[in-house]
This record gives C-alpha cells, structure tokens and sequence, in this order.
C-alpha cells in the first residue's frame, strides 16, 4: 500500500499507511517522503461545540443589535436570521472549508430546531457534512434554541429529526427557558431512551439555580445510562467539589472560553476524571462578531482565560480540544501512535505549549493519511 513518510518532525517522524500511522520499520522501497523541515506535529483538534447554522462566515458583515439577556439573544438571533439571503449550506460549508484548512477533524454542531425553521437548519448543514465527507466528520444536534417545552411543536420536530440528519438531542436551560426542570428533562430524556441516543444540553443559568439543574441532569445521566454532555455549565466555575459527582455519572462538559462568561475548571474537573470538550460556539453569527472556528486559536483562549502557564499546563488545553473532544464524539484518539488514525497538524512551534501561545497556522493538514491543505 501506498505510504507517506514524515520526516524531519517534531517530536518523531511519522510514518502513514492506510490512513493509520504505522512503525517507521514498516517503511518500504519507493515510500513518498515530505520534508516537514523540523515542523511539530499535533493531533487533529476537535471543535465539540459549534453553531454552524447561525454563522455569516464569508458573507457581508452584519451588524449586531444589543442585548441584555439570554432571550434578546435569542429574539434577536430569528430577526437576523430571517434576513440572511446565503442557505444554511453555503455558509455553514463555507466555515467547514475554513475549519477543514486548519486542521479540525470533526464538529459536534448544534443546529436549531424549531417551528420558526421546521428542519431546515438540519437538512442544510448535514448537506454541507456530506459533501465534506472524509475531510470532517459532523455529529449534528437537534437544538431547541427557542425552548424544548415554551415553544410547542419542537419536541415533535426534535423527535422528527432524527429521521432526517440529526444525531443527538439538544436540551437549553430546563429552568431558566422552559421554567420546568422536570418536564424538560422527562421529554429529552424519554426521547433519548426511545431512539438510543445522547443528549447534550446547553445550561446557561448559573448560581444554584444551576448547580440544582446540574445534579438533577447527573441523577438521570446515572440512572438512565444515556451519554450525557452538559455544554457551558457556567454555575460550575467555582464548583469543584463537583467533580467527583459528575465523573460518576460519566457526564461529559463542554468549555468553549467565551468572553465574559464564567470558564470551567478544567484542571480540577480533569484530575477527577470527568470527560471535557472545547468548542468554538458562536461563529460571526448574529450572537457574536468573534470567533474562527480555529480550535488552536480556541486552546489559545481556554489557556489564556484559565491563567495556564506552565508547559503542563499549557499543553493540557490542547488536549483538551484534541483528545478530549475526539473522547467526547466517540472517535479514536489521534494520538500521532502507531495504530492511531493519521489525523495530525504541521505547525511551527518547538512543542505543544509553545503552539497554544502562538497560535500557528498549520503548514500541513493530514486527514485520514491525505495531506489535505498545505500552507507555504
């Protein structure tokens, strides 16, 4: 079979064959050699959150209106919404091409469902996804933006998504959108149970009012078996005695270091073993005039907002977007290890500490043993 032989990388050479990294033994007669020129290598990152249906990426610059609380953003997300002449496939496609050009292997993206748009959002990024078959693997959540049970009609759609490209349940704020933590978690979680599927629930609402709807949601990840994400988890930034609870009911959490809002804990939450995601979130969407969908970038800014500052810790982030997000989607980890799929980035950086400060764009992309991009 055909092979690929890097050489000259930090911090080994890496030798690729059907799409897996094989031992550098394995290297026979005629191999392709690329000359990494003492570049390092990475493990392809993983963007865990995302809103691809919402983005402008390579559209006009829209101007953003303001807002005080979590439902402006949301009324005000419809209302500008209802003006973009770009489909959701052109432009959610167009921030995968980016995604793609810098390395990212796989999204969870969470993509809005609700009467508003029927399934639309859905159909139009699962058409992106297939037509980036091979180079980035999406998982698709059904996301009740406008309320699970405020808004009637989403359950069914929800339910219905699943038929037509969506892969995972989305829950928003039990409380603080739908006033009725039980009811939401009942629906969701009986959904779950009926189709076999994850959950991930987006849970804004901070303070105890927070931590309540968090132990609630661990209760029934516990008893239920359903894979459970919890994305933002803001109530949980001073929260480490948390930890321990979440890591026994395997509920996953997903960070994505945004702005002015709390962070997770990641080195506490690690250390008790709970599973953590990084996620871009918002990208130059009616939310947001910020974001990239550059997951080094994102480790970048988890570093930056969680003070990391030494290599340990500096490191850690990026394993963060890295291996655990791959953990989190249920892919294999690329770990740049003989077996492991060739998945990786070329950067210019002397280690994975030096990257997260820097920032580099990748020189290479590798995907599935292809080089995918190349930047010069």
């Amino acid at each position: 079979m055909a092979q690929i032989l890097f050489t000259d990388v930090r911090p080994h050479d890496v030798l690729v064959e059907d799409g897996r990294v094989v031992p550098l033994e394995r290297r026979t007669e005629g191999c392709e050699v690329v000359d990494a020129g003492g570049l390092l290598a990475l493990p392809a990152p993983v963007d865990a959150h995302v809103h691809p249906d919402k983005t402008t990426w390579g559209q006009p610059w829209l101007s953003r209106t303001p807002a005080q609380t979590l439902r402006d953003l949301i009324e005000g997300d419809v209302a500008a919404r209802a003006g973009m002449a770009a489909p959701v496939a052109e432009r959610a496609g167009a921030l995968m091409d980016h995604a793609i050009a810098r390395g990212t292997r796989a999204w969870r993206a969470h993509v809005d469902v609700a009467p508003v748009y029927g399934l639309s959002n859905v159909h139009g990024v699962r058409e992106a996804a297939r037509a980036r078959e091979g180079l980035l693997d999406v998982q698709i959540v059904a996301f009740p933006q406008l309320g699970l049970l405020s808004m009637p009609g989403t359950a069914e759609l929800m339910e219905q998504s699943l038929k037509e490209g969506a892969d995972i349940l989305g829950g928003l704020d039990p409380v603080g959108i739908d006033g009725d933590l039980h009811g939401h978690l009942d629906l969701l979680y009986g959904m779950a149970e009926r189709h076999a599927v994850p959950v991930d629930i987006h849970l804004h609402d901070g303070g105890e009012q927070g931590v309540a709807q968090v132990l609630e949601i661990a209760r029934r990840a516990k008893s239920s078996g359903v894979p459970t994400t919890i994305s933002h988890a803001f109530c949980l930034a001073d929260r480490e005695d948390l930890a321990e609870t979440l890591a026994g009911a395997k509920v996953a959490l997903t960070t994505c270091a945004l702005g002015a809002d709390p962070v997770l804990p990641v080195g506490p939450l690690l250390d008790a073993g709970v599973l953590v995601g990084l996620g871009s979130d918002g990208v130059r969407d009616p939310w947001t005039p910020f974001g990239d969908g550059d997951m080094v970038n994102r480790a970048h800014l988890l570093a930056y907002r969680t003070d990391a500052r030494t290599d340990e810790e500096l490191a850690a982030c990026y394993e963060i977007a890295a291996h655990g997000g791959a953990a989190l989607l249920g892919l294999e980890p690329a770990r740049l290890q003989p077996g492991d799929p060739a998945d990786f980035i070329l950067v210019r950086a002397q280690s994975m500490a030096q990257a997260v400060v820097d920032k580099p764009i990748p020189q290479f992309v590798v995907r599935n043993g292809h080089v995918r991009e190349r930047s010069y």
